[in-house]
């Protein structure tokens, strides 16, 4: 049985095992207490919603220990802790324990410990008498005969066998109602000196995309007396080297070799057992959301993957959603908006209305990610759309769960076909299966057609 500590509108946590879930902290860092507390905390499960990922809550379900924490579904942050069955955990306040197998939560043991506050308020319709806190709710079910005496609070009720009403659930969260709570800013206790989003913009320009522009914040200075958020702006570019981007973002939380490339096939030189001894690279960056490709070669950037961590995708829980904005020229015309409005595109954008007002490549490619160990994916296949220089990585509920930005490069094999035709020049881009290859198609110049692909 856990044995934990309440802290109004702040936490719950265990001082025995120094951890705690703060009000505010990250859908992620949640999941690492509980992963670090195997075989204690059993049983967990995750409740979202695959239709409306953005409109219902999310939420880590802690049946064996009857606690349950809700998560907002667009900043995935933690609002409110309940403790939806009391017998199943030992709480204390202060030091001083309210509930536990030797200690029962009633209304006087609750006024005991957190002391007086204003008149509850009784649901006539769930039957339940709720006390508030600051911070901190107690719901105690009380039989509906009882007279309707409570405007002075619980001790204004007649209880027919003269026992007190026993603490059913408690909640703890922000604000001064459970209804209005919302998730606080990321506590500075769980900055552990990393680097964070508030959000970037895509920097492109007629040639195409550039870069990104990122708005970050971390802890600030040690020197100072009280720890502080500290804000910075940095960008990366294409072209930029590893150095550089480590400069600007920091170690990347995790380094990553691409040990295959699933498109060598389409290459001229497939054919040749001869294997590279080089391989392209990302930096990961977890809590931006982002990944940067390096080229084995040159270690330039050459592509940028914006992670949008919705629930119901493969990688869900890996990265924090990249809050980026993309605006485009529209292809199409809408009844709402005219051509020249720019289309703009950000991590809540549906493909479908993105789609209406640009031309995207018709056929998707059907992207089914496995493991290297597990070859099953619950999660089932995603769609892959080429436009430009962009690739937007479709979920089945029409969400996007990735945005890749590449930068064609000069190529390193080039197959040539030289035939006889008589079209103007002009070229289109499509996207690869896998994502791993870009190819260019070009239309010839009169007299010449070259199909180029390129690594």
């Amino acid at each position: 049985m856990l044995d934990l500590e309440v802290t109004p509108e702040r936490s719950l946590g265990s001082t025995t095992e120094n951890w705690e879930f703060i009000l505010g902290m990250h859908f992620s860092q949640a999941v690492a207490i509980i992963q670090s507390q195997v075989g204690i905390i059993k049983g967990v499960q995750v409740l979202y919603s695959d239709a409306n990922p953005l409109s219902v809550d999310i939420i880590i379900n802690l049946p064996q220990d009857g606690i349950r924490l809700i998560f907002d579904p667009i900043q995935q942050r933690l609002k409110t802790i309940e403790v939806f069955n009391m017998k199943l955990v030992k709480l204390k306040y202060c030091s001083l324990p309210f509930n536990s197998p030797e200690v029962v939560p009633s209304i006087e043991e609750i006024e005991h410990s957190f002391g007086a506050t204003h008149p509850g308020v009784y649901d006539a319709a769930k039957q339940l008498f709720a006390l508030h806190f600051r911070g901190l709710s107690f719901y105690f079910p009380v039989d509906s005969k009882l007279q309707p005496g409570y405007a002075h609070g619980l001790g204004s009720l007649h209880f027919p066998s003269g026992a007190s009403p026993i603490v059913s659930k408690m909640a703890i969260y922000s604000g001064v109602s459970v209804i209005d709570s919302r998730p606080p800013a990321l506590p500075l206790s769980c900055y552990h000196q990393q680097l964070y989003l508030e959000a970037t913009t895509v920097l492109r320009n007629a040639h195409g995309t550039r870069g990104l522009r990122l708005q970050l914040y971390t802890e600030g200075s040690i020197r100072s007396l009280e720890p502080r958020k500290q804000c910075l702006t940095r960008e990366i570019l294409f072209g930029d080297s590893c150095q550089d981007v480590a400069s600007n973002l920091g170690a990347p939380s995790r380094v990553f070799f691409k040990s295959e490339d699933k498109m060598k096939i389409h290459s001229p030189s497939a054919h040749r057992r001869v294997q590279s001894k080089r391989s392209d690279f990302f930096f990961n960056y977890f809590t931006l959301g982002i990944d940067v490709l390096f080229d084995a070669r040159t270690h330039k950037t050459k592509k940028i993957i914006l992670h949008t961590n919705y629930p119901g995708h493969y990688n869900f829980n890996m990265y924090h959603r990249c809050e980026f904005q993309l605006e485009l020229a529209a292809d199409k015309v809408t009844e709402d908006t005219p051509l020249d409005a720019p289309v703009t595109i950000n991590a809540y954008s549906k493909w479908d209305t993105i789609a209406s007002r640009l031309t995207p490549a018709e056929r998707p490619v059907v992207l089914h990610r496995v493991g290297s160990t597990n070859t099953a994916n619950v999660f089932g296949s995603t769609f892959s759309y080429g436009y430009q220089d962009i690739i937007f990585e479709v979920m089945p509920n029409n969400y996007i769960a990735s945005l890749t930005l590449y930068h064609p490069p000069a190529p390193y094999h080039v197959a040539d076909w030289n035939t006889t035709t008589s079209s103007s020049s002009s070229s289109t881009s499509a996207v690869s299966a896998g994502g791993n290859r870009n190819m260019l198609f070009q239309e010839p110049k009169q007299g010449q057609a070259n199909i180029r692909i390129t690594a």
